[in-house]
């Protein structure tokens, strides 16, 4: 009568602990990286199916019937009624998205309701306009972000760290929309440098840039100043002063690997949000891109061009967040542990 009290508790925690520690052999069998890859997918079918479903109800809420615009104001209510038909509007709201995921399930993104060609055709067609835009943009946020704010840390005297707060403070608030508008009214109606739209030179691919860039690389170059002084302040890299190591052996080799981690770590929004930044632009410059072909979607309630342009983009948005998450795991290891610390 007496041993059953006492054995209670380790039979307890011997059922408590199993779980736990098959948990932790297949994390082992896994290793860092197959845990951490498992872990991330998970994490990008979730996001997907999340998009499926708000990308389907996102277009219930625009105000107007697609088939009384696309019959025109003259059209009577049988016509409208049998175009309603047509495009199947005339079904239950989960009779329509019970064909929208089976179609995604197949990879058929619909047809347009304006065109009645494939949405994935269109995609294809100006998808690599958008992504062109965008990558660039990136990279142009990377390459201007990092040395600006690492140079500020290093040499920035206190009236030059004022200036440039500033400066990065009131480009970085300033929507892209605006910057854009600035940028065709000074260097292509002004001075006539650059084109102020389309995409017919490599000459317009400059201002639209420059408009999805210019926030980001603000608000990136902040980050980074605050990041590489925290850096900066470390006991180790005062070691390596000690010795006395050249200039970019102790900058490049010392601070900016530690520096990329904590950068990339909220940076890695600002890059997602490049994308939002690309769509709006486009319509400014006439770039033919996703976002342009979105906005007309829009006023044309042409449902399956807008679900399947969102879908694609907040997928990208995700892949590059994945990419992220990967480029920080190359950099340190320690990234690859979840916030549990498995």
């Amino acid at each position: 009568m007496t041993a059953t009290p006492a054995h209670a508790p380790v039979s307890a925690a011997r059922k408590g602990a199993g779980p736990q520690r098959s948990a932790t052999r297949r994390g082992l069998a896994l290793g860092p990286w197959g845990t951490f890859l498992l872990r991330r997918l998970a994490g990008l079918v979730a996001v997907a199916s999340t998009l499926v479903v708000v990308t389907f109800l996102i277009v219930q809420l625009i105000p107007g019937d697609p088939a009384r615009v696309l019959a025109g104001v003259d059209a009577s209510p049988e016509d409208i009624e049998r175009l309603r038909g047509q495009l199947g509007l005339d079904q239950t709201l989960s009779t329509r998205f019970a064909d929208y995921a089976g179609g995604l399930f197949h990879g058929d993104l619909g047809l347009s309701f304006q065109t009645r060609e494939p949405v994935a055709d269109i995609i294809a067609t100006q998808l690599p306009f958008t992504a062109e835009l965008a990558l660039l943009a990136i990279v142009v946020v990377l390459l201007v972000a990092v040395p600006l704010g690492l140079a500020i840390a290093v040499r920035g005297s206190r009236r030059t760290d004022s200036a440039f707060t500033f400066t990065t403070s009131l480009v970085g608030a300033t929507p892209e929309y605006v910057i854009g508008t600035l940028l065709v009214f000074v260097f292509a109606v002004t001075l006539g440098a650059f084109p102020a739209a389309g995409a017919e030179t490599l000459t317009s691919l400059v201002l639209p840039v420059a408009a999805i860039a210019l926030p980001g690389s603000c608000i990136m170059a902040r980050i980074v100043r605050r990041e590489a002084a925290s850096v900066l302040a470390q006991d180790y890299m005062r070691t390596a002063r000690g010795h006395r190591l050249p200039p970019l052996t102790l900058y490049t080799r010392h601070a900016l690997p530690n520096l990329l981690t904590a950068t990339l770590t909220l940076g890695g929004l600002i890059l997602v949000s490049l994308l939002g930044g690309t769509v709006i632009v486009e319509s400014i410059f006439a770039w033919p891109g996703m976002g342009q072909r979105v906005v007309e979607a829009i006023l044309a309630r042409d449902y399956p061009v807008i679900q399947g342009c969102v879908l694609v983009l907040g997928l990208l948005a995700a892949l590059l967040n994945l990419v992220v998450d990967v480029v920080l795991g190359l950099l340190d290891p320690r990234a690859l542990a979840g916030k549990d610390g498995r």
